[in-house]
Protein backbone atom coordinates (compact mmCIF):
# COMPACT_ATOMS: atom_id res chain seq x y z
CA UNK A 1 0.00 0.00 0.00
CA UNK A 2 1.27 3.49 -0.87
CA UNK A 3 1.78 5.90 2.03
CA UNK A 4 -0.75 8.68 2.48
CA UNK A 5 0.21 12.28 2.95
CA UNK A 6 -0.27 14.04 6.26
CA UNK A 7 -2.75 16.89 6.03
CA UNK A 8 -1.20 20.00 4.54
CA UNK A 9 -2.48 23.12 2.83
CA UNK A 10 -1.35 25.81 0.46
CA UNK A 11 -1.09 28.15 3.43
CA UNK A 12 1.34 25.68 5.03
CA UNK A 13 3.47 25.53 1.90
CA UNK A 14 3.51 29.30 1.48
CA UNK A 15 4.54 29.79 5.11
CA UNK A 16 7.50 27.40 4.81
CA UNK A 17 8.69 27.67 1.23
CA UNK A 18 10.22 30.44 -0.84
CA UNK A 19 8.92 28.79 -4.02
CA UNK A 20 5.78 26.76 -4.63
CA UNK A 21 5.72 24.97 -7.97
CA UNK A 22 2.51 24.46 -9.92
CA UNK A 23 2.10 21.89 -12.66
CA UNK A 24 2.27 22.74 -16.34
CA UNK A 25 -0.37 22.67 -19.03
CA UNK A 26 -2.46 19.53 -18.60
CA UNK A 27 -4.41 19.63 -21.87
CA UNK A 28 -1.33 20.32 -24.00
CA UNK A 29 0.49 17.38 -22.47
CA UNK A 30 -2.56 15.13 -22.95
CA UNK A 31 -2.59 16.09 -26.62
CA UNK A 32 1.13 15.42 -26.89
CA UNK A 33 0.43 11.91 -25.61
CA UNK A 34 -2.16 11.26 -28.30
CA UNK A 35 -5.48 12.46 -26.82
CA UNK A 36 -7.85 14.19 -29.23
CA UNK A 37 -9.30 17.19 -27.38
CA UNK A 38 -11.10 18.76 -30.33
CA UNK A 39 -14.39 18.50 -28.51
CA UNK A 40 -16.75 20.79 -26.53
CA UNK A 41 -15.65 18.92 -23.39
CA UNK A 42 -11.99 19.69 -24.18
CA UNK A 43 -9.70 18.00 -21.64
CA UNK A 44 -12.69 16.66 -19.66
CA UNK A 45 -13.28 14.32 -22.59
CA UNK A 46 -10.34 12.24 -21.37
CA UNK A 47 -12.30 11.32 -18.23
CA UNK A 48 -14.45 9.22 -20.56
CA UNK A 49 -11.59 7.72 -22.55
CA UNK A 50 -8.06 8.01 -21.15
CA UNK A 51 -8.06 8.04 -17.35
CA UNK A 52 -4.71 6.24 -17.10
CA UNK A 53 -3.04 8.90 -19.24
CA UNK A 54 -4.42 11.62 -16.96
CA UNK A 55 -2.76 9.96 -13.97
CA UNK A 56 0.49 9.55 -15.90
CA UNK A 57 0.60 13.26 -16.73
CA UNK A 58 -0.10 14.28 -13.14
CA UNK A 59 2.63 11.91 -11.99
CA UNK A 60 5.11 13.31 -14.52
CA UNK A 61 4.57 16.83 -13.23
CA UNK A 62 4.84 15.73 -9.59
CA UNK A 63 8.06 13.87 -10.34
CA UNK A 64 9.40 16.95 -12.09
CA UNK A 65 8.93 18.87 -8.84
CA UNK A 66 5.42 20.29 -9.01
CA UNK A 67 3.84 20.86 -5.60
CA UNK A 68 0.29 21.27 -6.90
CA UNK A 69 -1.65 19.32 -9.52
CA UNK A 70 -4.81 20.79 -11.02
CA UNK A 71 -7.52 18.31 -11.93
CA UNK A 72 -8.77 17.67 -15.46
CA UNK A 73 -12.16 19.13 -14.53
CA UNK A 74 -11.80 22.64 -16.00
CA UNK A 75 -14.49 22.04 -18.62
CA UNK A 76 -16.33 19.24 -16.80
CA UNK A 77 -19.94 19.86 -15.78
CA UNK A 78 -23.19 17.89 -15.54
CA UNK A 79 -24.57 20.14 -18.26
CA UNK A 80 -21.66 19.33 -20.56
CA UNK A 81 -21.75 15.60 -19.88
CA UNK A 82 -25.52 15.60 -20.50
CA UNK A 83 -24.72 16.02 -24.20
CA UNK A 84 -22.98 12.63 -24.00
CA UNK A 85 -26.04 11.00 -22.47
CA UNK A 86 -24.70 10.90 -18.90
CA UNK A 87 -27.00 11.35 -15.94
CA UNK A 88 -26.30 13.92 -13.23
CA UNK A 89 -25.12 11.15 -10.89
CA UNK A 90 -22.76 9.77 -13.54
CA UNK A 91 -21.39 13.26 -14.18
CA UNK A 92 -20.89 13.80 -10.46
CA UNK A 93 -18.91 10.57 -10.28
CA UNK A 94 -16.70 11.53 -13.22
CA UNK A 95 -15.87 14.95 -11.80
CA UNK A 96 -15.05 13.43 -8.41
CA UNK A 97 -12.93 10.85 -10.24
CA UNK A 98 -10.77 13.64 -11.67
CA UNK A 99 -9.63 14.25 -8.08
CA UNK A 100 -8.96 10.57 -7.45
CA UNK A 101 -6.76 10.37 -10.56
CA UNK A 102 -4.56 13.22 -9.32
CA UNK A 103 -4.47 11.70 -5.84
CA UNK A 104 -3.40 8.38 -7.34
CA UNK A 105 -0.49 10.12 -9.07
CA UNK A 106 0.46 11.73 -5.76
CA UNK A 107 0.34 8.34 -4.02
CA UNK A 108 2.71 6.88 -6.61
CA UNK A 109 5.24 9.62 -5.90
CA UNK A 110 4.77 9.34 -2.14
CA UNK A 111 5.58 5.64 -2.36
CA UNK A 112 9.14 6.58 -3.40
CA UNK A 113 9.38 9.91 -1.57
CA UNK A 114 7.13 9.82 1.52
CA UNK A 115 8.37 13.20 2.79
CA UNK A 116 6.98 15.14 -0.18
CA UNK A 117 4.13 17.59 0.39
CA UNK A 118 1.86 17.78 -2.65
CA UNK A 119 -1.59 19.27 -3.15
CA UNK A 120 -4.49 18.59 -5.52
CA UNK A 121 -6.43 21.66 -6.68
CA UNK A 122 -9.87 21.15 -8.18
CA UNK A 123 -10.00 23.08 -11.45
CA UNK A 124 -13.23 25.04 -12.01
CA UNK A 125 -13.46 26.85 -15.32
CA UNK A 126 -16.00 29.57 -16.12
CA UNK A 127 -19.44 29.15 -17.65
CA UNK A 128 -17.95 30.45 -20.88
CA UNK A 129 -15.73 27.36 -21.12
CA UNK A 130 -18.83 25.17 -21.20
CA UNK A 131 -20.12 27.26 -24.09
CA UNK A 132 -16.89 26.34 -25.97
CA UNK A 133 -17.04 29.56 -28.00
CA UNK A 134 -14.04 31.38 -26.57
CA UNK A 135 -16.14 33.49 -24.22
CA UNK A 136 -13.97 32.59 -21.22
CA UNK A 137 -11.60 35.13 -22.79
CA UNK A 138 -14.34 37.74 -23.24
CA UNK A 139 -16.85 37.32 -20.41
CA UNK A 140 -19.66 38.53 -22.64
CA UNK A 141 -22.21 35.84 -21.81
CA UNK A 142 -25.30 37.25 -20.14
CA UNK A 143 -26.75 34.70 -17.73
CA UNK A 144 -28.55 35.11 -14.44
CA UNK A 145 -27.05 34.75 -10.98
CA UNK A 146 -29.15 31.65 -10.32
CA UNK A 147 -28.15 30.01 -13.60
CA UNK A 148 -24.49 30.41 -12.65
CA UNK A 149 -25.18 28.91 -9.22
CA UNK A 150 -27.04 25.98 -10.79
CA UNK A 151 -24.18 25.43 -13.24
CA UNK A 152 -21.27 25.62 -10.81
CA UNK A 153 -22.59 24.22 -7.56
CA UNK A 154 -22.89 20.50 -8.52
CA UNK A 155 -19.46 20.42 -10.16
CA UNK A 156 -17.78 22.11 -7.21
CA UNK A 157 -19.57 19.83 -4.75
CA UNK A 158 -18.30 16.83 -6.73
CA UNK A 159 -14.72 18.09 -6.47
CA UNK A 160 -15.10 18.59 -2.72
CA UNK A 161 -16.59 15.12 -2.34
CA UNK A 162 -13.62 13.79 -4.31
CA UNK A 163 -11.31 15.20 -1.65
CA UNK A 164 -9.57 18.21 -3.19
CA UNK A 165 -7.15 20.14 -1.00
CA UNK A 166 -8.36 23.44 -2.48
CA UNK A 167 -10.29 24.81 -5.46
CA UNK A 168 -8.88 26.67 -8.44
CA UNK A 169 -11.45 29.07 -9.91
CA UNK A 170 -9.44 29.81 -13.03
CA UNK A 171 -9.60 31.62 -16.36
CA UNK A 172 -12.44 33.72 -14.95
CA UNK A 173 -13.32 36.56 -17.34
CA UNK A 174 -16.16 38.10 -15.35
CA UNK A 175 -16.38 39.83 -11.98
CA UNK A 176 -20.05 38.89 -11.60
CA UNK A 177 -19.27 35.19 -12.07
CA UNK A 178 -16.38 35.42 -9.60
CA UNK A 179 -18.72 36.93 -7.02
CA UNK A 180 -21.21 34.10 -7.52
CA UNK A 181 -18.42 31.62 -6.84
CA UNK A 182 -17.28 33.63 -3.84
CA UNK A 183 -20.79 33.55 -2.41
CA UNK A 184 -20.87 29.78 -2.90
CA UNK A 185 -17.47 29.42 -1.28
CA UNK A 186 -18.50 31.45 1.75
CA UNK A 187 -21.91 29.95 2.42
CA UNK A 188 -23.32 27.38 0.02
CA UNK A 189 -20.60 24.75 -0.17
CA UNK A 190 -19.93 21.95 2.31
CA UNK A 191 -16.75 21.85 4.39
CA UNK A 192 -14.08 24.46 4.93
CA UNK A 193 -12.51 24.41 1.49
CA UNK A 194 -10.39 27.35 0.28
CA UNK A 195 -9.80 28.57 -3.26
CA UNK A 196 -7.71 30.76 -5.48
CA UNK A 197 -9.29 33.05 -8.08
CA UNK A 198 -7.47 33.57 -11.36
CA UNK A 199 -8.71 35.86 -14.13
CA UNK A 200 -8.28 36.47 -17.83
CA UNK A 201 -7.60 40.10 -18.64
CA UNK A 202 -8.48 42.53 -21.43
CA UNK A 203 -5.39 44.54 -20.56
CA UNK A 204 -3.27 45.30 -17.52
CA UNK A 205 -6.08 47.23 -15.83
CA UNK A 206 -9.29 45.30 -16.64
CA UNK A 207 -10.77 41.82 -16.51
CA UNK A 208 -11.91 40.43 -19.85
CA UNK A 209 -15.45 41.69 -19.26
CA UNK A 210 -14.15 45.23 -18.73
CA UNK A 211 -14.35 45.30 -14.93
CA UNK A 212 -11.58 47.35 -13.37
CA UNK A 213 -9.16 45.28 -11.30
CA UNK A 214 -9.72 47.77 -8.47
CA UNK A 215 -13.41 46.83 -8.41
CA UNK A 216 -12.93 43.10 -7.74
CA UNK A 217 -9.62 42.43 -5.96
CA UNK A 218 -10.45 44.17 -2.63
CA UNK A 219 -13.73 42.26 -2.35
CA UNK A 220 -11.98 38.92 -2.81
CA UNK A 221 -9.33 39.90 -0.29
CA UNK A 222 -12.01 40.35 2.37
CA UNK A 223 -12.76 36.62 2.37
CA UNK A 224 -10.90 34.21 4.62
CA UNK A 225 -11.76 31.44 2.15
CA UNK A 226 -9.71 33.02 -0.65
CA UNK A 227 -6.09 31.88 -0.50
CA UNK A 228 -4.69 33.69 -3.57
CA UNK A 229 -5.71 35.99 -6.43
CA UNK A 230 -4.20 36.46 -9.85
CA UNK A 231 -4.27 35.88 -13.61
CA UNK A 232 -3.83 33.04 -16.08
CA UNK A 233 -3.97 32.26 -19.78
CA UNK A 234 -2.90 35.74 -20.86
CA UNK A 235 0.35 36.93 -22.38
CA UNK A 236 3.31 37.50 -20.06
CA UNK A 237 3.23 41.26 -20.67
CA UNK A 238 -0.45 41.54 -19.76
CA UNK A 239 0.06 39.23 -16.78
CA UNK A 240 2.91 41.36 -15.40
CA UNK A 241 0.94 44.59 -15.86
CA UNK A 242 -2.15 43.15 -14.22
CA UNK A 243 -0.20 41.68 -11.32
CA UNK A 244 1.55 44.95 -10.62
CA UNK A 245 -1.84 46.59 -10.35
CA UNK A 246 -3.19 43.77 -8.19
CA UNK A 247 -0.09 43.98 -6.01
CA UNK A 248 -1.05 47.47 -4.92
CA UNK A 249 -4.49 46.27 -3.84
CA UNK A 250 -4.17 42.70 -2.62
CA UNK A 251 -3.61 41.46 0.90
CA UNK A 252 -3.48 37.91 -0.44
CA UNK A 253 -0.76 36.01 -2.29
CA UNK A 254 -0.85 36.70 -6.03
CA UNK A 255 -0.84 33.77 -8.42
CA UNK A 256 -0.14 33.86 -12.15
CA UNK A 257 0.31 31.28 -14.88
CA UNK A 258 0.47 33.07 -18.23
CA UNK A 259 0.58 31.43 -21.61
CA UNK A 260 3.24 32.35 -24.14
CA UNK A 261 1.09 34.88 -25.98
CA UNK A 262 -1.22 32.69 -28.08
CA UNK A 263 -4.78 33.86 -28.75
CA UNK A 264 -7.66 31.38 -28.98
CA UNK A 265 -9.62 31.46 -32.25
CA UNK A 266 -13.12 30.23 -31.37
CA UNK A 267 -14.06 29.82 -35.04
CA UNK A 268 -11.25 27.42 -35.95
CA UNK A 269 -10.73 26.04 -32.43
CA UNK A 270 -7.01 26.69 -32.76
CA UNK A 271 -4.43 28.92 -31.11
CA UNK A 272 -3.02 31.81 -33.10
CA UNK A 273 0.77 31.67 -32.96
CA UNK A 274 2.40 33.34 -29.99
CA UNK A 275 4.25 36.59 -30.36
CA UNK A 276 6.19 35.84 -27.17
CA UNK A 277 8.60 32.94 -27.02
CA UNK A 278 9.75 31.11 -23.92
CA UNK A 279 13.01 33.02 -24.15
CA UNK A 280 11.09 36.29 -24.27
CA UNK A 281 9.13 35.22 -21.19
CA UNK A 282 12.34 34.60 -19.25
CA UNK A 283 13.69 37.96 -20.42
CA UNK A 284 10.48 39.72 -19.41
CA UNK A 285 10.58 38.20 -15.94
CA UNK A 286 14.20 39.29 -15.56
CA UNK A 287 13.31 42.84 -16.61
CA UNK A 288 10.44 42.87 -14.13
CA UNK A 289 12.67 41.70 -11.29
CA UNK A 290 15.18 44.44 -12.05
CA UNK A 291 12.40 47.05 -11.94
CA UNK A 292 11.14 46.15 -8.49
CA UNK A 293 9.85 42.57 -8.33
CA UNK A 294 12.06 40.67 -5.89
CA UNK A 295 12.26 37.10 -4.68
CA UNK A 296 10.99 36.98 -1.11
CA UNK A 297 10.28 34.29 1.48
CA UNK A 298 7.33 36.05 3.10
CA UNK A 299 3.82 34.65 2.73
CA UNK A 300 2.61 37.95 1.27
CA UNK A 301 2.32 39.12 -2.31
CA UNK A 302 3.55 35.97 -4.01
CA UNK A 303 3.41 35.40 -7.75
CA UNK A 304 3.49 31.78 -8.85
CA UNK A 305 4.23 31.49 -12.57
CA UNK A 306 3.44 28.33 -14.50
CA UNK A 307 3.02 27.61 -18.18
CA UNK A 308 -0.65 26.98 -18.87
CA UNK A 309 -2.59 27.06 -22.13
CA UNK A 310 0.12 26.00 -24.55
CA UNK A 311 3.22 25.53 -22.41
CA UNK A 312 4.35 22.06 -21.40
CA UNK A 313 7.41 20.27 -20.19
CA UNK A 314 6.80 17.73 -17.44
CA UNK A 315 10.54 17.37 -16.94
CA UNK A 316 10.98 21.03 -16.05
CA UNK A 317 8.18 22.95 -14.32
CA UNK A 318 8.63 26.67 -15.01
CA UNK A 319 7.37 28.47 -11.96
CA UNK A 320 8.81 31.23 -9.83
CA UNK A 321 7.55 33.03 -6.75
CA UNK A 322 7.96 36.77 -6.34
CA UNK A 323 6.72 39.59 -4.19
CA UNK A 324 5.56 42.85 -5.72
CA UNK A 325 7.07 45.81 -3.89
Amino acid sequence: MSPTQDTTSLRDLLSKRQTVYLDGALATELERRGCDLNDPLWSAKTLLEHSSIITDVHEAYFRAGADIATTVSYQASPLGFLSRGLSEDESHHLIARSVKLAQSARDRVLHHDPQRKMLVAGSVGPYGAYLADGSEYRGDYNVSHQKLVDFHRPRVEALIEGGVDLLAFETMPSASEALVLLQMLEGLLPGNVEAWFSFTLRDGAHLSDGTKIEDIVPRLCESSKVIAIGVNCVSPAVAIAGLKRMGGLATKPLIAYPNTGEVWDANTHTWITASTSGTDLASLLAQTRSSGVKIKSETHGRLDFRGVCKSHNPTLPTCYVYEVD
